[in-house]
């Protein structure tokens, strides 16, 4: 077995107001794992980064010996694996799945409103289309004013139209974040972390869109702190959380499997995120590029599928079916009374389609050709989508 710390240091690639890139940096600081943090510009992103690791997207960690890793979920797993302790997740099978679950819809589920938050309303939008420009992309020749228009356009194609968000289910969103801020208020009140006296997996997936999205943009910044100031404290709490301090603690309820007060959590995951797991695996399977989906009452068009999301799903299922027995005995009937179990089962395993899951964190290289590249220069790749060899995205 190849030494522990063999590839030390490691650095984290991130770009400071990316949704996940907080959460790398907030995991390798509590496990006080070795490594150098690098503000990516655009030019290395796409030139150097994104033609070995398949995207334009950060967090990408960087090995000593130049191997590198993405998806943050991901790489929390391989380095859990390298830095056992302290452990991010509970002993106890039951307590151990459901904060993977939700690790998962944080992760994934709160993409949405994040997003939505970040650029459907005006004041925000101009802040981040300056902040993405100024900080991060720039093009010879072209002028500020102009790019900061183009990428505004172009980010609220991506993350507000191409989300399905509507005039319709706007208010929708919107009621996603106040809710989950509302239970969350409430853990919080009661303990610091979601899973005890010590930051779980869970927290780390929550963390993505609370620190550098709805904890720091304008609008959603304000009613967390309006509406929910012990969100506000454990956002805090967790980016100086360090193991010498927190690893110790214990964890609440292990024995019972979720901790008082995560039910709620659960149960908005069945409404809002599980149905479009499933619809999204649906069409994956059936080789459609599009799928339309009801949350929560409100209708989501047009919505693209996402092999990465259908490969998701597959491994929710598997790690509920490879549950001990007794541990399965404690998770189903919770399942079943938030509503997530008829989603996670409803059609079985379906076909995933995303090979390059099996082999994460480790990357698949792309081979760009100078049309490809000139495309991943204009307009990156949206959120978990890849590139074919020319640079368009295929999402099925």
């Amino acid at each position: 077995m190849q030494d522990l710390h063999a590839l030390e240091p490691y650095t984290l690639h991130v770009y400071d107001i990316s949704y996940f890139s907080g959460k790398m940096q907030a995991y390798l600081s509590y496990k006080g794992i070795p490594h150098g943090v690098h503000e990516i510009s655009w030019a290395e992103l796409v030139g150097r980064i994104a033609p070995r690791t398949g995207l334009v997207e950060v967090p990408v960690v960087e090995c000593r010996d130049g191997t590198l890793l993405r998806d943050s979920t991901a790489m929390i797993e391989w380095f859990e694996r390298r830095y056992p302790q302290p452990a991010v997740l509970p002993g106890e099978p039951a307590a151990a799945f459901f904060c993977r679950m939700l690790e998962d819809y944080a992760d994934e589920g709160l993409w949405r409103p994040a997003l939505y938050y970040r650029w459907a309303h005006v004041g925000d939008a101009t802040l981040y289309a300056r902040r993405f420009t100024e900080d991060f992309l720039s093009y010879p020749f072209v002028p500020a004013a102009l790019l900061r228009v183009t990428v505004r356009r172009r980010q609220r194609r991506a993350y507000l139209r191409d989300e399905g968000i509507t005039a319709a289910n706007r208010a929708d969103v919107e009621r996603h974040y106040t809710d989950e801020l509302a239970d969350l208020e409430a853990v919080f009140r009661r303990r610091p972390f979601l899973f005890g006296d010590r930051p779980s997996l869970a927290d780390f997936g929550y963390f993505a869109s609370m620190f550098r999205h709805f904890g720091i943009d304008p609008t959603p910044a304000r009613i967390m702190r309006d509406t929910a100031p012990a969100v506000y404290e454990w956002v805090a709490r967790l980016w100086n959380a360090r193991a010498p301090a927190y690893g110790g603690a214990a964890w609440t309820d292990a024995e019972a499997g979720l901790p008082d007060g995560l039910e709620p959590l659960l149960a908005r995951a069945a409404r809002r995120y599980l149905p479009a797991l499933h619809a999204n695996a649906r069409a994956v399977a059936e080789g459609r590029k599009r799928y339309t989906v009801s949350l929560d009452g409100k209708t989501y068009p047009h919505l693209p599928a996402v092999p990465f999301l259908a490969w998701r799903r597959a491994t929710l299922q598997r790690e509920l079916t490879e549950l001990p027995a007794d541990a399965a005995a404690v998770v189903r009937p919770v399942l079943s009374r938030t509503g997530c179990l008829q989603w996670l089962e409803r059609d079985g395993v379906l076909d995933d389609r995303y090979p390059q899951g099996k082999r994460l964190p480790l990357c698949t290289p792309r081979r760009l050709g100078a049309a490809g590249r000139l495309r991943l220069w204009l307009s990156g790749t949206p959120h978990h989508l890849e590139p074919r060899g020319d640079g368009r995205v295929d999402s099925a």
